[in-house]
């Protein structure tokens, strides 16, 4: 007995292990997948090592009077701003930033959503009336007037942001996975599950979740960059990350009156806004294709 039961467990990790794999073989195939990944991991270093490529009191806060408004050049890669400090070592470390916001953003969000949607979907009947209906009048409410509407109530401070942006992307991830759930709550190894007396918290994380995260998996890659949008754009209207702290919606906002004479300061930023986004779309869009089993 105890034989088979090890057997079984290497199967199980031999297939998971084998799924990776193709998952991965079929992402390297997709070039805009790829390109995707390479833009994420390329930022997500500069993220880490934010404090070796450029000191965070001395260029990044430190104001510079002298050698304000300056061009790109060798010494200022990408100019300096209307205090003399480096625009280039502010988005280094605007990037920790935008992802620390847009990954615990959507982590709120994945949790809290993939809770209700998977408990709606499992008991259906009236607690899933009762769970979409609320999270409907959610959906009603313009995702970025919810933010506005939350964060002006609670408080402008980094926490209130991750907070008010993922709230208000529940109701997308509550749906996701409820249609997920739907659709292998039937299954025989649930039913088996149940046959045996385990509990409904059990199936749920156990056997339900897990044979649910494709999709959600894909929603969260797509959200962290609507989170960033959501982020950059808060803190545009001065309800976000507060100056002096580095961020690329405050960059771009405090940049505005300077559009026209030195357009470097709102050029570099709305650029790393573009590019993290479009690149956390091009692997969102991959994930969709290598998990969808229609395509295998």
């Amino acid at each position: 007995m105890e034989k088979k039961q090890q057997a079984a467990e290497v199967s199980r990790k031999y297939k998971k292990k084998n799924q990776f794999v193709e998952v991965m073989v079929r992402i390297s195939k997709n070039k805009m997948a790829v390109l995707g990944l390479i833009i994420i991991i390329i930022m997500v270093l500069g993220a880490i090592f934010a404090d070796q490529i450029a000191n965070y009191e001395d260029v990044v806060i430190k104001q510079d009077i002298p050698n304000k408004l300056q061009t790109p050049s060798a010494d200022h890669w990408f100019g300096t701003d209307e205090l003399g400090r480096d625009v280039f070592a502010r988005i280094v470390h605007g990037t920790r930033i935008s992802l620390y916001v847009g990954a615990i953003s959507v982590a709120i969000s994945m949790t809290l959503g993939g809770l209700l949607g998977a408990i709606a979907g499992y008991y259906g009947g009236k607690i899933d009336n009762i769970i979409m209906r609320v999270l409907d009048v959610f959906l009603a409410i313009p995702a970025m007037l919810l933010a506005i509407a939350i964060v002006t109530a609670l408080g402008s401070s980094m926490f209130n942001l991750m907070v008010a942006v993922g709230v208000s992307a529940v109701p997308g991830f509550a749906r996701v996975t409820r249609a997920s759930v739907l659709s292998v709550k039937d299954e025989e190894y649930i039913e088996a599950a149940r046959a045996v007396g385990a509990k409904d918290s059990t199936i749920i994380w156990t056997h339900v979740l897990p044979n649910c995260l494709a999709p959600i998996i894909v929603q969260a890659t797509l959200k962290i960059g609507k989170a960033i949008g959501f982020t950059a754009s808060l803190s545009f209207i001065g309800l976000g990350v507060k100056a002096p702290t580095p961020e690329w919606g405050a960059m771009l906002s405090g940049s505005r009156a300077f559009i026209r004479d030195y357009p470097h300061m709102v050029l570099f930023p709305g650029l790393a806004i573009m590019l993290i986004i479009l690149a956390l779309n091009m692997l969102g869009d991959g994930l969709r294709d290598a998990l969808d089993p229609k395509l295998r």
